[in-house]
């Protein structure tokens, strides 16, 4: 029986590895080192509690929600002498103009809060609903509605006209 929840654990993490890791990039503005960090964080505690969780409708969801918790907390707790970096590392095959996207999208969300950054994450790079948002944010639906609005405001302000010259180009 252990064997079999062992097996499952391992394909559940095979499967979900990069799908975690790209959106913890996005939640950290493109850490990967911080990133790699969180999956692994996430993975050890799915692992620690497999037994119970192994038996819900969608672990592979449950682990992006895990994810998300595990984000928020590290923010929560992270030292206030620490600063995020704005270098980002080199990337694949991707043209200059998407790099520069890229970039200029990442270094918004990292002048956001990790909060307005997770819903940003989850309603649209995710494309959750706002109920599937809510229920992992542990907040009411008409409360991700609201986050959303100002968040998507926010990085508008950031951004200014910049990004429209750069999806134009």
């Amino acid at each position: 029986m252990k064997r079999r929840h062992e097996e499952d654990f391992m394909a559940l993490a095979a499967a979900r590895s990069a799908p975690l890791f790209r959106s913890a990039c996005v939640l950290t503005s493109g850490d990967v080192h911080l990133a790699e960090d969180l999956v692994q964080d996430t993975l050890g505690r799915m692992y620690a509690n497999w037994r119970k969780i192994a038996d819900i409708d969608d672990p592979a969801a449950y682990t992006h929600t895990v994810l998300v918790r595990t984000y928020l907390s590290y923010r929560r707790r992270r030292s206030s002498s620490e600063q995020p970096t704005d270098t980002l590392p080199d990337s694949g095959a991707v043209t200059e103009h998407d790099a520069t996207l890229r970039v200029t999208l990442l270094n918004a969300l990292g002048r956001l809060s990790a909060r307005d950054r997770a819903v940003l994450l989850l309603r649209y790079w995710e494309d959750r609903s706002v109920e599937q948002t809510a229920a992992i944010l542990q907040v009411r639906p008409g409360a991700v509605r609201n986050q959303s609005m100002r968040a998507l405001a926010r990085i508008r302000d950031l951004l200014g006209h910049d990004l429209s010259e750069l999806v134009s180009s």
